[in-house]
């Protein structure tokens, strides 16, 4: 629920600052109509920088990669009981 206000009130700032350039004129109306375009790029480029860095801080799972070989020995050799050759070749 924390997460949705904070997004909810930068939407709202965003909104307000780009309603009082619109109503200054302080920069020409053509950069100012640019503006969500500029957010929207800027949001994208943030979702895909929390992505890479998601991916980066990635917990690694020392355990499970074990217990991930172990089904896979155990595997092969079910299948090698039944006459399936699993050697990759």
């Amino acid at each position: 629920m924390k997460h949705i206000v904070k997004i909810i009130t930068l939407l709202m700032a965003i909104t307000t600052v780009w309603v009082g350039l619109l109503q200054t004129s302080t920069i020409p109306s053509s950069h100012t109509w640019l503006l969500p375009i500029y957010c929207v790029v800027s949001l994208g480029c943030y979702g895909l920088l929390m992505v890479g860095v998601g991916l980066m801080q990635f917990p690694t799972c020392p355990q499970e990669a074990l217990l991930l070989q172990q089904d896979i020995v155990e595997a092969k050799s079910y299948l090698k009981q039944r006459g399936i050759d699993v050697n990759g070749s």
